[in-house]
């Protein structure tokens, strides 16, 4: 799966999230976790414009539009996709240093067997969620951050307008390595996406009684 192809399948899949949590989720604690998300997306940002020199001139975390402004990166057009997507790779970083130094490597991260199945692309968030046990703490921290995750991993709409052009270059690119580290990315959303459905059922359902 090209480079490109994925970048986009991660915006819209945390896209959707953000926009679950919003419309159905929009409780004081998604808030809160909504948040958490949003200061490991942002910061992720910060610090790639510290590392192409593109100057920080406002960082806004908790408020309804969290977003960096920052000037031109001194590396032309590689440093703007860098700092666009860089949410997916610290967002990663993160909930990988979580699940080592907290968790104890409670979790496995999504796994594609062969990336150029759709089958196993759909599957690996599936068999992520099969590790959740509740009767474990760990498996609450996970839940908890995997409600946020939309927001941690997932590039703005914005973010890929700053870069189409380079998007699009992109969408010829197949680079294994990072595809497969996107689609890591992607597999947890979508886990995300599903616990998401399933808390939204259970509060119909809590409602109904």
């Amino acid at each position: 799966m090209n480079l490109g192809i994925v970048i986009v399948l991660i915006t819209a899949f945390g896209y959707l999230s953000n926009m679950l949590n919003w419309r159905y989720l929009n409780y004081g604690v998604i808030r809160f976790l909504y948040y958490i998300g949003a200061l490991v997306h942002e910061t992720s940002h910060a610090v790639l414009c510290v590392l192409t020199g593109a100057k920080i001139k406002e960082f806004v975390v908790f408020s309804e539009q969290p977003h960096v402004v920052h000037a031109k990166s001194k590396l032309p057009f590689l440093g703007e996709l860098l700092i666009s997507a860089a949410p997916i790779a610290g967002g990663l970083l993160f909930l990988f240093l979580v699940n080592h130094y907290l968790l104890g490597n409670y979790f496995v991260p999504p796994q594609v067997a062969n990336w150029h199945d759709w089958k196993s692309v759909i599957a690996a968030p599936l068999k992520f969620l099969l590790q959740i046990n509740l009767l474990q703490w760990q498996s609450w921290v996970m839940v908890l951050l995997l409600f946020n995750v939309g927001a941690m991993l997932g590039p703005s709409t914005q973010d890929l307008k700053n870069v189409w052009p380079m998007l699009i270059l992109l969408l010829f690119v197949n680079y294994p390595p990072l595809a497969e580290a996107g689609l890591a990315a992607l597999g947890l959303i979508m886990a995300n996406i599903v616990l998401q459905i399933v808390a939204i059922l259970l509060l119909s359902v809590v409602r109904l009684v």
